[in-house]
């Protein structure tokens, strides 16, 4: 995992904002930098389809976050992501 990735996944999620207003309640978010690496971590160990880019960004958010996510919030991060790390291959 490059610096780079983890930058533009945390840009990919600040412009989200999956969190929308809650996002003030969280004093460490660091602009989702720690769930960045989380995320990119986890894709290193996975799958790098749509579908599990989908899913580790549901699974890291929602415990990161004590939020529930549906895979249509998902869906552009996603496409987004796969796009940042398919630069790499």
């Amino acid at each position: 995992m490059e610096d780079y990735e983890v930058s533009e996944v945390a840009k990919i999620l600040s412009e989200w904002n999956p969190l929308g207003d809650d996002a003030e309640r969280v004093g460490d978010l660091d602009g989702y930098k720690t769930e960045s690496i989380d995320i990119l971590f986890e894709l290193e160990m996975g799958s790098m389809s749509n579908a599990g880019v989908k899913k580790v960004l549901m699974q890291v958010l929602s415990e990161a976050f004590d939020i529930e996510l549906i895979e249509n919030e998902c869906s552009d991060a996603a496409t987004r992501i796969i796009g940042i790390l398919s630069k790499k291959h």
